[in-house]
Protein backbone atom coordinates (compact mmCIF):
# COMPACT_ATOMS: atom_id res chain seq x y z
CA UNK A 1 0.00 0.00 0.00
CA UNK A 2 0.99 3.29 -0.70
CA UNK A 3 0.43 6.25 1.15
CA UNK A 4 0.27 10.04 0.48
CA UNK A 5 3.34 11.78 2.77
CA UNK A 6 2.98 14.94 4.93
CA UNK A 7 5.00 16.99 2.84
CA UNK A 8 5.83 16.78 -1.24
CA UNK A 9 8.03 19.53 -1.18
CA UNK A 10 8.65 18.97 -5.36
CA UNK A 11 4.56 20.24 -5.28
CA UNK A 12 4.92 22.77 -2.85
CA UNK A 13 7.62 24.03 -6.08
CA UNK A 14 5.25 23.56 -8.18
CA UNK A 15 2.34 25.48 -6.51
CA UNK A 16 5.05 28.20 -6.08
CA UNK A 17 5.43 28.26 -9.57
CA UNK A 18 1.96 28.37 -10.16
CA UNK A 19 0.99 30.96 -8.91
CA UNK A 20 4.22 33.15 -9.60
CA UNK A 21 3.22 32.14 -13.36
CA UNK A 22 -0.92 33.44 -12.60
CA UNK A 23 0.20 36.64 -11.26
CA UNK A 24 3.00 37.54 -13.66
CA UNK A 25 0.39 36.97 -16.31
CA UNK A 26 -2.42 38.67 -14.92
CA UNK A 27 0.11 42.32 -14.41
CA UNK A 28 0.80 42.92 -17.83
CA UNK A 29 -2.85 41.90 -19.09
CA UNK A 30 -4.57 43.55 -16.53
CA UNK A 31 -2.32 46.65 -15.27
CA UNK A 32 0.20 49.05 -16.99
CA UNK A 33 3.72 47.52 -16.81
CA UNK A 34 7.16 48.13 -17.32
CA UNK A 35 8.09 47.70 -20.97
CA UNK A 36 10.37 44.81 -20.02
CA UNK A 37 8.07 42.28 -19.35
CA UNK A 38 8.78 39.43 -21.40
CA UNK A 39 6.03 37.59 -23.74
CA UNK A 40 6.57 34.31 -22.14
CA UNK A 41 4.67 35.86 -19.12
CA UNK A 42 1.90 35.36 -21.72
CA UNK A 43 1.65 31.57 -21.87
CA UNK A 44 1.35 32.53 -17.40
CA UNK A 45 -2.74 31.08 -18.21
CA UNK A 46 -1.51 27.68 -17.80
CA UNK A 47 -0.69 28.31 -14.07
CA UNK A 48 -4.13 27.99 -13.24
CA UNK A 49 -4.19 24.35 -15.39
CA UNK A 50 -0.86 22.97 -12.84
CA UNK A 51 -3.17 24.16 -10.13
CA UNK A 52 -6.01 21.98 -11.44
CA UNK A 53 -3.28 18.95 -11.99
CA UNK A 54 -1.87 19.22 -8.70
CA UNK A 55 -5.55 19.27 -7.08
CA UNK A 56 -6.53 16.27 -9.08
CA UNK A 57 -3.83 14.70 -7.18
CA UNK A 58 -3.95 15.91 -3.83
CA UNK A 59 -7.59 15.44 -3.47
CA UNK A 60 -7.67 12.16 -5.15
CA UNK A 61 -4.88 10.78 -3.59
CA UNK A 62 -6.58 11.93 0.22
CA UNK A 63 -9.58 10.14 -1.51
CA UNK A 64 -7.68 6.73 -2.27
CA UNK A 65 -5.62 5.99 0.56
CA UNK A 66 -8.48 6.10 2.47
CA UNK A 67 -10.22 3.94 0.78
CA UNK A 68 -7.45 1.49 0.78
CA UNK A 69 -7.15 1.79 4.40
CA UNK A 70 -10.58 1.16 5.19
CA UNK A 71 -12.37 0.48 1.92
CA UNK A 72 -14.24 3.46 2.36
CA UNK A 73 -13.90 7.17 3.24
CA UNK A 74 -16.10 9.61 5.31
CA UNK A 75 -18.16 12.21 3.42
CA UNK A 76 -18.41 14.10 6.32
CA UNK A 77 -14.96 14.60 6.82
CA UNK A 78 -14.15 15.14 3.36
CA UNK A 79 -16.60 18.33 3.61
CA UNK A 80 -15.37 19.49 6.72
CA UNK A 81 -12.04 19.70 5.58
CA UNK A 82 -12.33 20.92 1.83
CA UNK A 83 -14.78 23.87 3.77
CA UNK A 84 -12.21 25.10 6.34
CA UNK A 85 -9.66 25.37 3.63
CA UNK A 86 -11.76 27.21 0.81
CA UNK A 87 -14.60 29.03 2.55
CA UNK A 88 -13.21 31.51 5.36
CA UNK A 89 -10.46 33.37 3.38
CA UNK A 90 -13.02 33.54 0.21
CA UNK A 91 -15.84 35.06 1.71
CA UNK A 92 -14.09 37.59 3.58
CA UNK A 93 -11.64 38.36 0.23
CA UNK A 94 -15.51 38.92 -1.37
CA UNK A 95 -17.28 40.23 1.95
CA UNK A 96 -14.32 43.46 0.77
CA UNK A 97 -14.71 43.43 -2.53
CA UNK A 98 -18.72 44.37 -1.95
CA UNK A 99 -17.60 46.41 0.58
CA UNK A 100 -14.87 48.49 -0.95
CA UNK A 101 -16.18 49.08 -4.72
CA UNK A 102 -12.36 50.75 -5.48
CA UNK A 103 -11.10 46.78 -5.47
CA UNK A 104 -12.84 46.47 -8.56
CA UNK A 105 -11.42 49.54 -10.21
CA UNK A 106 -13.76 50.45 -13.52
CA UNK A 107 -15.61 46.84 -13.24
CA UNK A 108 -18.52 45.42 -12.41
CA UNK A 109 -18.75 42.94 -9.51
CA UNK A 110 -21.45 39.97 -10.82
CA UNK A 111 -24.63 39.29 -8.35
CA UNK A 112 -23.43 38.11 -5.01
CA UNK A 113 -25.56 34.49 -5.34
CA UNK A 114 -22.66 33.74 -7.88
CA UNK A 115 -20.23 34.09 -6.16
CA UNK A 116 -22.15 32.03 -3.23
CA UNK A 117 -23.20 29.53 -4.87
CA UNK A 118 -19.74 29.22 -6.94
CA UNK A 119 -21.37 29.46 -10.82
CA UNK A 120 -19.45 32.45 -11.63
CA UNK A 121 -17.97 30.46 -14.20
CA UNK A 122 -21.47 29.10 -15.92
CA UNK A 123 -23.76 31.68 -15.47
CA UNK A 124 -22.74 34.77 -16.73
CA UNK A 125 -23.80 38.39 -16.76
CA UNK A 126 -21.72 40.05 -19.32
CA UNK A 127 -17.20 39.34 -18.68
CA UNK A 128 -16.82 42.91 -20.47
CA UNK A 129 -18.07 44.87 -18.04
CA UNK A 130 -18.33 42.38 -14.85
CA UNK A 131 -15.14 41.13 -14.72
CA UNK A 132 -14.28 42.15 -11.25
CA UNK A 133 -12.84 39.54 -8.74
CA UNK A 134 -12.50 36.91 -11.94
CA UNK A 135 -10.52 34.62 -10.72
CA UNK A 136 -13.40 33.12 -9.03
CA UNK A 137 -13.73 31.24 -12.12
CA UNK A 138 -10.96 28.38 -11.26
CA UNK A 139 -12.37 28.21 -7.67
CA UNK A 140 -15.30 27.42 -9.14
CA UNK A 141 -14.11 24.91 -11.12
CA UNK A 142 -12.23 22.78 -8.32
CA UNK A 143 -15.74 23.13 -6.11
CA UNK A 144 -17.55 21.45 -8.84
CA UNK A 145 -14.59 18.77 -8.71
CA UNK A 146 -14.61 18.34 -4.90
CA UNK A 147 -18.37 17.81 -5.31
CA UNK A 148 -18.59 15.31 -7.72
CA UNK A 149 -15.25 12.97 -7.25
CA UNK A 150 -16.03 12.00 -4.04
CA UNK A 151 -20.08 11.03 -4.53
CA UNK A 152 -18.54 9.08 -7.99
CA UNK A 153 -16.30 7.48 -5.82
CA UNK A 154 -18.84 6.25 -3.24
CA UNK A 155 -21.00 5.11 -6.20
CA UNK A 156 -18.19 3.09 -7.89
CA UNK A 157 -17.49 1.43 -4.43
CA UNK A 158 -21.64 0.65 -4.29
CA UNK A 159 -21.56 -1.40 -7.14
CA UNK A 160 -17.86 -2.75 -6.72
CA UNK A 161 -16.34 -1.60 -9.45
CA UNK A 162 -13.68 1.00 -8.89
CA UNK A 163 -11.19 -0.99 -10.45
CA UNK A 164 -12.82 0.47 -14.16
CA UNK A 165 -12.36 3.90 -12.30
CA UNK A 166 -9.81 4.73 -15.19
CA UNK A 167 -11.94 4.03 -18.16
CA UNK A 168 -14.53 6.62 -16.75
CA UNK A 169 -11.38 9.24 -16.45
CA UNK A 170 -10.63 8.30 -20.31
CA UNK A 171 -14.21 8.55 -21.16
CA UNK A 172 -14.29 12.27 -19.54
CA UNK A 173 -10.78 13.66 -21.11
CA UNK A 174 -12.45 12.29 -24.42
CA UNK A 175 -15.59 13.66 -23.84
CA UNK A 176 -13.68 17.24 -23.42
CA UNK A 177 -12.61 17.51 -26.58
CA UNK A 178 -15.99 17.01 -28.14
CA UNK A 179 -17.45 19.48 -25.50
CA UNK A 180 -15.05 21.73 -26.57
CA UNK A 181 -15.79 21.47 -30.11
CA UNK A 182 -19.60 21.69 -29.57
CA UNK A 183 -19.40 24.87 -27.49
CA UNK A 184 -16.76 26.18 -30.84
CA UNK A 185 -18.71 25.00 -33.26
CA UNK A 186 -22.16 25.33 -31.95
CA UNK A 187 -22.31 28.84 -29.61
CA UNK A 188 -18.50 30.62 -30.04
CA UNK A 189 -18.76 30.68 -33.94
CA UNK A 190 -22.43 31.75 -34.38
CA UNK A 191 -22.66 34.62 -31.87
CA UNK A 192 -18.99 35.99 -32.77
CA UNK A 193 -19.81 36.40 -36.26
CA UNK A 194 -16.56 35.00 -37.47
CA UNK A 195 -14.70 37.76 -35.72
CA UNK A 196 -12.29 37.00 -32.74
CA UNK A 197 -14.38 37.56 -29.60
CA UNK A 198 -12.41 37.30 -26.33
CA UNK A 199 -15.14 37.81 -23.74
CA UNK A 200 -17.37 35.71 -25.78
CA UNK A 201 -14.36 32.85 -26.13
CA UNK A 202 -14.03 33.52 -22.09
CA UNK A 203 -17.49 32.62 -21.43
CA UNK A 204 -18.25 29.74 -23.61
CA UNK A 205 -14.79 27.63 -23.85
CA UNK A 206 -12.16 29.22 -21.45
CA UNK A 207 -14.45 29.51 -18.16
CA UNK A 208 -16.76 26.63 -18.05
CA UNK A 209 -15.96 23.76 -15.88
CA UNK A 210 -17.10 21.06 -18.92
CA UNK A 211 -14.71 22.44 -20.55
CA UNK A 212 -11.71 22.77 -18.37
CA UNK A 213 -11.88 19.28 -16.51
CA UNK A 214 -8.28 18.05 -18.44
CA UNK A 215 -5.88 19.22 -15.59
CA UNK A 216 -8.07 17.45 -13.11
CA UNK A 217 -8.91 14.05 -14.82
CA UNK A 218 -4.64 14.47 -15.13
CA UNK A 219 -4.18 14.57 -11.81
CA UNK A 220 -6.77 11.99 -10.90
CA UNK A 221 -4.90 9.36 -12.87
CA UNK A 222 -1.50 9.98 -11.39
CA UNK A 223 -2.51 9.66 -8.08
CA UNK A 224 -4.38 6.30 -9.38
CA UNK A 225 -1.07 5.21 -10.41
CA UNK A 226 0.81 6.31 -7.04
CA UNK A 227 -1.97 4.56 -4.56
CA UNK A 228 -2.95 1.64 -6.36
CA UNK A 229 0.15 0.71 -9.08
CA UNK A 230 3.37 0.99 -6.71
CA UNK A 231 5.35 -1.87 -8.40
CA UNK A 232 4.70 0.37 -11.35
CA UNK A 233 5.14 3.71 -9.89
CA UNK A 234 8.78 2.61 -7.96
CA UNK A 235 9.75 1.36 -11.48
CA UNK A 236 9.08 4.71 -13.37
CA UNK A 237 10.75 6.63 -10.84
CA UNK A 238 13.99 5.83 -12.28
CA UNK A 239 12.83 8.18 -14.88
CA UNK A 240 11.85 10.90 -12.40
CA UNK A 241 13.95 13.47 -13.95
CA UNK A 242 13.23 12.30 -17.27
CA UNK A 243 9.27 12.86 -16.93
CA UNK A 244 10.11 16.75 -15.54
CA UNK A 245 11.78 16.93 -19.19
CA UNK A 246 9.21 15.28 -21.08
CA UNK A 247 6.96 17.54 -19.39
CA UNK A 248 8.84 20.66 -20.16
CA UNK A 249 9.52 19.53 -23.70
CA UNK A 250 5.02 19.48 -24.29
CA UNK A 251 4.67 22.57 -22.48
CA UNK A 252 7.46 24.71 -24.70
CA UNK A 253 5.92 22.88 -27.74
CA UNK A 254 2.19 24.28 -26.52
CA UNK A 255 3.52 27.80 -25.62
CA UNK A 256 4.28 27.77 -29.77
CA UNK A 257 1.53 26.36 -30.97
CA UNK A 258 -0.81 28.72 -28.60
CA UNK A 259 0.69 31.73 -27.47
CA UNK A 260 -1.27 34.17 -29.93
CA UNK A 261 -5.01 34.03 -30.83
CA UNK A 262 -7.90 32.31 -29.24
CA UNK A 263 -8.84 29.63 -32.76
CA UNK A 264 -9.85 26.46 -33.33
CA UNK A 265 -6.52 25.44 -32.36
CA UNK A 266 -6.08 26.53 -28.43
CA UNK A 267 -10.04 25.93 -28.04
CA UNK A 268 -9.87 21.93 -28.87
CA UNK A 269 -6.71 20.90 -27.82
CA UNK A 270 -4.23 23.33 -25.68
CA UNK A 271 -6.02 22.54 -21.75
CA UNK A 272 -5.58 18.59 -22.45
CA UNK A 273 -1.58 19.14 -24.39
CA UNK A 274 -0.74 21.73 -21.17
CA UNK A 275 -2.47 19.74 -18.65
CA UNK A 276 -0.93 16.37 -19.66
CA UNK A 277 2.80 18.50 -19.46
CA UNK A 278 2.12 19.36 -16.20
CA UNK A 279 0.71 16.18 -15.58
CA UNK A 280 4.31 14.58 -16.31
CA UNK A 281 6.05 17.21 -14.26
CA UNK A 282 3.77 16.35 -10.81
CA UNK A 283 4.56 13.10 -11.51
CA UNK A 284 8.51 13.50 -11.82
CA UNK A 285 7.98 15.58 -9.15
CA UNK A 286 6.57 13.26 -6.55
CA UNK A 287 9.25 10.57 -7.24
CA UNK A 288 12.35 10.70 -4.46
CA UNK A 289 14.81 10.97 -7.38
CA UNK A 290 13.83 13.75 -9.06
CA UNK A 291 15.44 17.17 -8.38
CA UNK A 292 12.27 18.66 -7.62
CA UNK A 293 10.98 16.02 -4.96
CA UNK A 294 14.52 16.62 -3.01
CA UNK A 295 14.77 20.49 -3.80
CA UNK A 296 13.98 21.90 -0.47
CA UNK A 297 13.26 25.41 -0.67
CA UNK A 298 12.26 27.50 2.31
CA UNK A 299 10.86 30.58 -0.27
CA UNK A 300 9.17 28.44 -2.83
CA UNK A 301 7.61 26.17 0.60
CA UNK A 302 6.16 29.73 1.90
CA UNK A 303 5.18 30.92 -1.36
CA UNK A 304 3.23 27.49 -1.96
CA UNK A 305 1.58 27.79 1.41
CA UNK A 306 0.55 31.80 0.97
CA UNK A 307 -0.76 30.33 -2.34
CA UNK A 308 -4.63 30.33 -2.35
CA UNK A 309 -4.57 34.03 -0.15
CA UNK A 310 -2.26 35.13 -3.14
CA UNK A 311 -4.39 34.03 -5.53
CA UNK A 312 -7.40 35.64 -4.31
CA UNK A 313 -6.44 39.01 -3.45
CA UNK A 314 -3.48 39.93 -6.02
CA UNK A 315 -5.86 41.74 -8.54
CA UNK A 316 -7.18 43.88 -5.43
CA UNK A 317 -3.92 44.55 -4.32
CA UNK A 318 -2.35 45.49 -7.81
CA UNK A 319 -5.20 47.20 -8.60
CA UNK A 320 -4.74 49.86 -5.20
CA UNK A 321 -1.16 49.69 -5.32
CA UNK A 322 -0.98 51.45 -8.45
CA UNK A 323 -4.03 53.73 -7.60
CA UNK A 324 -1.59 54.93 -4.15
CA UNK A 325 1.94 55.12 -5.99
CA UNK A 326 -0.11 56.91 -9.10
CA UNK A 327 -0.98 60.05 -6.16
CA UNK A 328 2.04 60.37 -5.23
CA UNK A 329 3.56 60.72 -8.76
CA UNK A 330 5.16 57.24 -9.27
CA UNK A 331 4.20 56.15 -12.84
CA UNK A 332 1.69 53.13 -12.97
CA UNK A 333 4.26 51.21 -15.22
CA UNK A 334 7.28 51.98 -13.30
CA UNK A 335 9.56 49.57 -11.94
CA UNK A 336 9.01 50.66 -8.61
CA UNK A 337 5.43 50.25 -9.15
CA UNK A 338 5.90 46.62 -10.08
CA UNK A 339 8.14 45.74 -7.16
CA UNK A 340 6.00 47.46 -4.54
CA UNK A 341 2.53 45.53 -5.76
CA UNK A 342 4.59 42.69 -5.58
CA UNK A 343 5.73 43.34 -1.86
CA UNK A 344 1.98 44.21 -1.01
CA UNK A 345 0.65 41.31 -2.61
CA UNK A 346 2.93 38.86 -0.47
CA UNK A 347 2.56 41.09 2.93
CA UNK A 348 -1.66 41.19 2.82
CA UNK A 349 -1.30 37.29 1.73
CA UNK A 350 0.90 36.54 4.99
CA UNK A 351 -1.58 38.86 7.11
CA UNK A 352 -4.74 36.87 5.83
CA UNK A 353 -3.18 33.62 6.05
CA UNK A 354 -1.98 34.34 9.71
CA UNK A 355 -5.16 35.73 10.75
CA UNK A 356 -7.47 33.82 8.65
CA UNK A 357 -6.42 30.85 7.41
CA UNK A 358 -4.10 29.14 10.26
CA UNK A 359 -7.08 29.79 12.92
CA UNK A 360 -9.55 28.37 10.82
CA UNK A 361 -6.82 25.67 10.25
CA UNK A 362 -6.74 24.89 13.77
CA UNK A 363 -10.95 25.03 14.40
CA UNK A 364 -11.02 22.34 11.08
CA UNK A 365 -8.84 19.99 12.96
CA UNK A 366 -11.00 20.52 16.40
CA UNK A 367 -13.89 19.38 14.74
CA UNK A 368 -12.59 16.15 12.81
CA UNK A 369 -11.01 14.97 16.88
Amino acid sequence: MTTTPQKFYGLDNLRAFAIIMVILFHYPRWFPHPAWFPDIVKFGWTGVDLFFVLSGFLIASQLFAQIIKDGSFSMKEFYIKRFFRIIPIYYFVLALYFIFPVLSGDQLLPPLWKFLTFTHNLAFTDFETHRAFGVVWSLCVEEHFYLVLPITLLLLLKIDNLKNTYLLLIFLFLAGFLIRMYCWYEIYIPQSNGLENRALWIETIYYPTYCRLDGLLVGVSIAGLYNYLPSLFSRLSKYANGFIAVGLLILTIAYFLFINGIGFGRSIFSFPMVSIGFGCMVLGAIMPTSFLYQWKSKALTKIAELSYALYLIHMGVILLTQKLLFDFGIAKDSNLTFISSMIFCVTISLILHYSIEKPFMKMRNRFLK
